[in-house]
């Protein structure tokens, strides 16, 4: 059986700028292609534990699958597949310039309103699921896989 890593953190509230985000064009037709699903407007904002900051900052350094922008005008994103209560989504890793967020928070997109279908509200406790593609490499170092 392949080995998974789960984190687990806190529902947050966004800046509210990945609505934007996720609905142009290239982002949408992108995601289709990469991810199998074109992404609800916004993320969901997860708060992780201090102690998994590490397994955050390691999973930002993945390969992942990069969202590149048509018009340098736009930052490129890199998207790493992650399953949520049972919902295919995705950590959206921005460009380093236009990251808004601590490392402590982690953006997820999903093709649907994560918020919504998984009925959660600021301060509910989620669990992501890492997706078997995503190249742990950089991930050894930082945490243990768990069956």
């Amino acid at each position: 059986m392949d080995k998974v890593l789960g984190l687990t953190g806190k529902v947050v509230s966004g800046v509210e700028k990945a609505a934007y985000f996720t609905q142009l064009d290239w982002v949408q037709e992108q995601c289709m292609q990469k991810l199998g699903f074109k992404p609800y407007p916004g993320t969901l904002n997860i708060e992780i534990e201090e102690d998994d900051i590490s397994i955050v900052e390691a999973l930002k350094r993945e390969e992942g699958f990069k969202l590149i922008p048509p018009d340098p005008n736009f930052c490129a994103a890199t998207v790493l597949p992650v399953n949520i209560g049972g919902v295919k989504g995705a950590i959206v890793v921005p460009a380093e310039n236009v990251n808004v967020h601590e490392n402590k928070i982690v953006e997820v997109l999903a093709g649907l309103s994560l918020r919504g279908v998984l009925d959660v509200t600021d301060g509910d406790m989620v669990t992501l699921v890492i997706e078997k593609s995503v190249k742990r490499d950089n991930l050894k170092s930082a945490i243990s896989f768990s069956n």
